[in-house]
């Protein structure tokens, strides 16, 4: 099943599986990869409750083994629809026995869409709901389309800032990094920056990135409640990735007990997580 919501000249589309965003368009193009699964067969996935791979994908709490996959389960599960209206869809997803069996919380996870025109907003809340401390990583993986050469677009940044990022190793964290260095505060895109897998940022200044094709800015995606960013696409596939964290994938010195994981947030016992970004055509 999917929800449409509409602001204007503006409409996107969300997917009961996963409250996954499929579509967000304009009257006459489409901003959102199609998910041909030639290149990868996914639009825009929610990464809970963990972002990223864990280390042998298993993790330990309480001197238990637990196993999950890579980004988590939600992107694979049927949410409920709680709330819709013309401009605005709210998507949950609560604990069940199914989940409990590979993360041991009681939790609620709401994802809202709104559109005001031609800005959307996507808001994450979790809920705590045990009497202790519940540890989790959330994330968005949004694909943007590129129709055109690859290398005719480029990522702005709102700072001026020398980017360190964090090279994969079996697809986790290794302590070798790279350093890119913008030119006037933008990446030029080429699938060369990507031979080695995503570019993975545990810290940003910018807070801010916008999509230019041949200099022409067509979205801005803002990202301020997040930490971490990812930025990722496959060779010759025409869409780019970026992908605001609150974690990632677990190190190669990762001990496996998941309150010592990099990056892990953490919620209070029955306490309320708030996060957000957008997403805006110009």
């Amino acid at each position: 099943m999917f929800e449409t919501i509409i602001s204007g000249n503006f409409s996107a589309v969300i997917n009961h599986k996963g409250a996954e965003l499929t579509s967000f368009k304009s009257t006459n193009q489409e901003y959102i990869w199609e998910g041909n699964p030639k290149f990868w067969g996914k639009h825009s996935p929610v990464l809970f409750p963990i972002v990223g791979t864990l280390k042998n994908n298993c993790y330990n709490y309480k001197e238990k083994e637990y196993h999950l996959p890579r980004h988590g389960f939600a992107r694979d599960m049927n949410f409920n629809l709680v709330e819709v209206s013309e401009n605005k869809a709210v998507f949950s997803l609560s604990s069940s026995v199914e989940t409990l069996k590979v993360y041991p919380f009681n939790f609620e996870l709401q994802i809202s869409y709104t559109l005001l025109n031609n800005k959307l907003e996507i808001g994450y809340q979790i809920s705590n709901k045990n009497d202790f401390e519940m540890p989790f990583s959330i994330g968005a993986h949004p694909a943007f389309a590129l129709p055109n050469n690859f290398e005719n677009y480029s990522l702005g940044f709102d700072s001026n800032e020398i980017l360190t990022s964090f090279e994969l190793e079996n697809d986790l964290l290794s302590n070798k990094t790279n350093t890119i260095l913008l030119k006037e505060n933008k990446l030029p895109l080429t699938y060369s920056l990507f031979e080695k897998d995503a570019l993975i940022f545990k810290k940003l200044r910018s807070k801010k990135i916008t999509i230019l094709e041949n200099n022409t800015p067509l979205l801005l995606v803002e990202f301020s409640d997040f930490k971490n960013l990812g930025i990722w696409t496959k060779s010759n596939a025409p869409f780019i990735c970026i992908e605001p964290w609150l974690g990632y994938s677990d190190t190669i010195e990762a001990s496996g007990n998941i309150v010592e994981k990099e990056g892990i947030q953490y919620i209070g016992s029955e306490k309320l997580f708030n996060c957000h970004f957008s997403v805006e055509i110009l």
